[in-house]
């Protein structure tokens, strides 16, 4: 059984593997750095479908669909789902889901998603209660434009902080086998709150959250910041990785030279024009599931720190002028 670390961590006594990975992604996306990686890159962002929402629901289900699919399994198989997603009441993962008449687990943690999602399928494996669980998170950019900023047809300036929302879906298939790579190691992030009411700044509301919960992860397993390879935040972008750099190095932890974040990654800045980044559920989950799993599995990184973060906000909330919380959870992986 999974054994309790320090004050928020879990160490995994079973072999968790990650067997299978899928990424699909919109045209922007599919124009990016990380083009090779993606198994779909859509050709119409709208797929066919009547609305922007719709039209995520379907990369969602065909996504899992193809993870599945890729481990040579069918949705009989899979003993849960664990998705989720930024439309209101998860819509776009509940209306994706359906299909697959599969047992389902909808969860929230805003753009740390994948991160949530990945650590309790894990929890759900390690206590011998399923043998297969089907992960991911989505988001969408014109739906995410309507719901959170403005309609896309207002022409609206961004601000040089903004970032600009993946359009996609990530999955993993996670299973007890013996061929990794394997989930490790979680520590499940806390709220943090610095104040922050800038909608279009969420790196500095998700960086403070960031630096807690890998700061408390090298501590509940006493590592260095060498001992992964790479540590991949979310979508922090440009913004954010600055802070988070900043603000870990005030607590004698320098994570500089292995850090990446999964929003910087995503876009070329210049030739795309996304400026500080990417950002949205799909952003660390198309980024893991698409380059850092090939990576995993060809032995170019051996230990990987993934933290997708997430800005904990509703429409209702920045209009009331409420604060905007951050949380980030780290899932540690090797082979």
């Amino acid at each position: 059984m999974a054994k309790h670390r320090g004050k928020q961590s879990m160490e995994f006594e079973r072999s968790i593997a990650i067997v299978s990975a899928s990424a699909t992604v919109g045209t922007k996306e599919g124009e990016g750095p990380l083009r090779e990686y993606f198994d779909v890159i859509l050709t119409d962002n709208l797929c066919g479908q009547e609305s922007w929402e719709k039209a995520e629901s379907k990369i969602a289900s065909d996504n899992l669909k193809l993870c599945i699919n890729k481990a040579g399994l069918k949705p009989e198989d899979i003993s849960y789902v664990v998705t989720g997603d930024l439309l209101n009441q998860c819509c776009g993962s509940t209306f994706g889901v359906r299909s697959l008449k599969i047992p389902f687990f909808g969860v929230f943690g805003a753009c740390s998603t994948m991160g949530e999602a990945m650590g309790l399928s894990s929890v759900l494996i390690e206590s011998g209660g399923a043998k297969y669980v089907l992960c991911g998170a989505s988001s969408h950019f014109a739906s995410a434009e309507k719901q959170f900023r403005f309609p896309m047809d207002l022409g609206t300036q961004r601000t040089p902080t903004a970032t600009w929302t993946v359009t996609g879906d990530g999955a993993v298939l996670l299973a007890e086998k013996d061929e990794g790579p394997y989930i490790r190691r979680i520590t499940t992030g806390k709220i943090m709150d610095m104040g922050i009411t800038d909608a279009n700044n969420m790196g500095a509301a998700m960086a403070p959250a960031a630096a807690d919960a890998i700061y408390q992860h090298l501590s509940d397993f006493n590592f260095k910041p060498d001992h992964y390879d790479v540590i991949a935040t979310g979508d922090l972008g440009y913004v954010g990785r600055e802070l988070l750099i900043e603000l870990l190095k005030n607590k004698g932890i320098d994570i500089s030279k292995n850090h990446i974040d999964c929003g910087i990654e995503i876009f070329d800045r210049e030739l795309q024009d996304t400026h500080s980044g990417g950002s949205g559920c799909a952003c660390s989950a198309v980024t893991f599931s698409g380059m850092l799993y090939n990576k995993l599995r060809h032995k170019k990184i051996d230990r990987l720190l993934f933290v997708p973060t997430g800005a904990l906000m509703s429409p209702t909330s920045v209009q009331q002028g409420e604060s905007i919380a951050g949380i980030a959870h780290c899932v540690g992986i090797e082979n």
